[in-house]
């Protein structure tokens, strides 16, 4: 159902950002670049069920604006770090813990948004759980108080 309706729409922006109309090669090839593109997303969307892409389109940017606003603070967070470090020292530690998300799909954007967060990097996902390090024990004492696992877990849900 979506399949079409993704294709017009890369078609479109396609054509809006080549600027090409009129010759026959490059049309071609961005329109086999568009099938191609349908192809592996056909794939995807049969291999992980992860819900409506209509769902997921609504509840991905408000989860993408909390991202931000946590990679901001987290921003500040090592900055205190590296300019105070007397106050603030590093103090790094590793953990291991559940994530909340049952699809691959949705336990990848939960350990990508960790290392999309300064100081923090998820290095091991394996059997629903994650291995995360820190630069201080603050950074994983707010992950595993579990806002951005629930947050993940949400886009997974299904509309009520």
């Amino acid at each position: 159902m979506h399949l079409p309706l993704l294709g017009v729409g890369l078609l479109v922006f396609w054509l809006l950002l080549s600027g090409y109309w009129t010759n026959p090669l490059l049309l071609t090839l961005g329109l086999l670049s568009i099938a191609l593109t349908l192809w592996i997303v056909a794939r995807i969307s049969r291999q992980y069920r992860f819900g409506s892409p209509w769902y997921l389109c609504r509840r991905l940017p408000s989860y993408l604006a909390w991202l931000l606003l946590e990679v901001y603070k987290a921003n500040i967070s090592v900055l205190k770090n590296i300019w105070f470090p007397r106050r603030h020292p590093i103090a790094p530690a590793v953990r291991r813990f559940p994530i909340r998300a049952k699809s691959r799909i949705g336990q990848t954007i939960f350990a990508n948004s960790i290392t999309l967060t300064p100081g923090t990097v998820s290095f091991d996902v394996a059997e629903g759980e994650v291995t995360v390090h820190a630069v201080e024990e603050g950074a994983i004492a707010e992950l595993m108080d579990g806002d951005m696992n629930d947050r993940v877990a949400a886009l997974e849900e299904a509309p009520q």
